[in-house]
């Protein structure tokens, strides 16, 4: 799974940063109107609506840019990216990652509680097999939005009618080592009931639930110091049972998990995230977390 860090600056420039800082992702007005639920969700989804990601922020450094062009393409084949396959430093401006967005789905559990809805990818798959995932992908043509290919993927993945789901706001972006720039959606959905996973063989091994609140608890988690260009971190694993399953969710997904409880119940995780200072080009953008 992917590895996660936090607002990543400029490649001439190193922050430490406490919290993941990004622009505002499009969310299509279609799909935020919230209508039935309980009460508890009906307030959850007004919270959240309020909820604006602090906007990006642009640069016209000139040495800055000039160190860019210089450097990243070393930065590329660092992150997984081979060097000769990546014309960063020759055309800093194609060093843009392509665009995905998961879907965050919460529901109101029999006894109360927030649970979000998760997969675990099918073995088969060539890359992350048998993993944790949310549901989601990359965004297509014909995609309006972030909301649009979060729900889409939605569908296709684990058979959720995106009229089930109401889509009331999204996150900070996460950047995966390969590049890709994953756009958090969160969506609630209004009627369990509804819903009948039917998962897609080729994607989707198994369609679960856990509860939100647990990616703040220091309970059933532990965590791997790592480095990465001269910087540590921290990945978290949280380990959860349901029935007679074992699951271990971990890496971009942990991550993100971690970040949506913390705007959904408005406070901190209850251990250290451990966030490094970090370097990278901007052409990938300030504000975007990167795994």
């Amino acid at each position: 799974m992917f590895l996660l860090y936090r607002r990543l600056p400029s490649f001439a420039r190193t922050t430490t940063t406490l919290l993941c800082k990004s622009m505002e992702p499009a969310i299509s007005t279609a799909t935020s109107s919230f209508g039935g639920g309980s009460s508890r969700l009906s307030a959850l989804a007004q919270q959240l609506r309020r909820y604006k990601p602090p906007p990006s922020s642009s640069f016209d450094d000139a040495e800055e840019m000039q160190t860019d062009q210089e450097t990243a393409g070393k930065v590329v084949s660092q992150v997984g990216f081979q060097e000769s396959i990546a014309p960063v430093s020759k055309d800093p401006e194609r060093f843009k990652p392509k665009r995905a967005a998961v879907l965050i789905c919460i529901f109101e559990g029999d006894d109360g509680d927030l649970r979000v809805i998760l997969t675990k990818r099918s073995s088969k798959l060539s890359t992350h097999s048998g993993e944790v995932s949310l549901p989601g992908g990359k965004a297509e043509e014909d995609d309006k939005d972030d909301g649009m290919t979060a729900t889409r993927e939605a569908e296709e993945e684990i058979g959720l009618d995106p009229s089930l789901v109401a889509v009331v706001t999204s996150l900070e972006p996460f950047l995966s080592k390969h590049l890709l720039r994953v756009i958090p959606v969160i969506g609630i959905l209004r009627d369990k009931t509804k819903f009948n996973p039917t998962p897609n063989p080729g994607e989707v091994e198994d369609v679960f639930d856990a509860p939100l609140e647990m990616f703040l608890k220091d309970e059933n988690r532990r965590s791997e110091e790592r480095e990465w260009m001269g910087e540590k971190y921290l990945i978290h694993y949280f380990d959860y049972r349901t029935g007679d399953k074992d699951y271990m969710i971990w890496g971009l997904t942990a991550g993100i998990l971690i970040r949506a409880a913390s705007v959904t119940y408005e406070r901190p995780p209850a251990f250290i995230e451990q966030c490094p200072k970090f370097k990278y080009p901007k052409m990938v953008e300030k504000h975007t977390c990167m795994p």
